[in-house]
C-alpha cells in the first residue's frame, strides 16, 4: 500500500476557491469507485493550512487517481497561490478500523 500525506498553507484570498477545487476532484473521485484508494483533506486551524492523505491499494490506481484532469487543474490553481512549498511526506500504515484497502 502507498499512503501519502501532503501538507501546504495557501493565500487567504484562495481559501473559497481551493475548497470549490477540492469538492470538485472529491467529486470526481467518487465516480471512481472501481478503485481502491481513499483519499481525505482537512483544513487546519489557521483555515489556510490543508492536509491531503491519500491511500492508494498500487501505483497503478494511484498515477490513474492523480492524473484524473479535474485533479490536475486543481493543482494548477493551488501552486499559483502557495504560501511557501508544499510538505511531501510519505506514511508507513501500520493498520486501521477499516479494511477497505489492503
Amino acid at each position: 500500500m502507498i499512503a501519502v500525506q501532503v501538507t501546504y498553507k495557501i493565500n487567504a484570498d484562495f481559501v473559497e476557491n481551493n475548497k470549490r477545487n477540492i469538492a470538485a476532484f472529491l467529486n470526481d473521485f467518487k465516480e471512481m469507485r472501481d478503485s481502491k484508494f481513499l483519499y481525505h483533506v482537512y483544513v487546519k486551524e489557521d483555515g489556510l493550512t490543508f492536509v491531503h492523505v491519500s491511500m492508494y491499494e498500487s501505483q497503478e490506481i494511484q498515477q490513474s487517481v492523480l492524473n484524473t484532469a479535474c485533479f490536475l487543474e486543481f493543482q494548477k490553481q493551488r501552486d499559483e497561490r502557495l504560501d511557501g512549498a508544499p510538505l511531501i511526506e510519505n506514511l508507513n500504515h501500520i493498520g486501521s478500523s477499516l479494511s477497505l484497502i489492503k
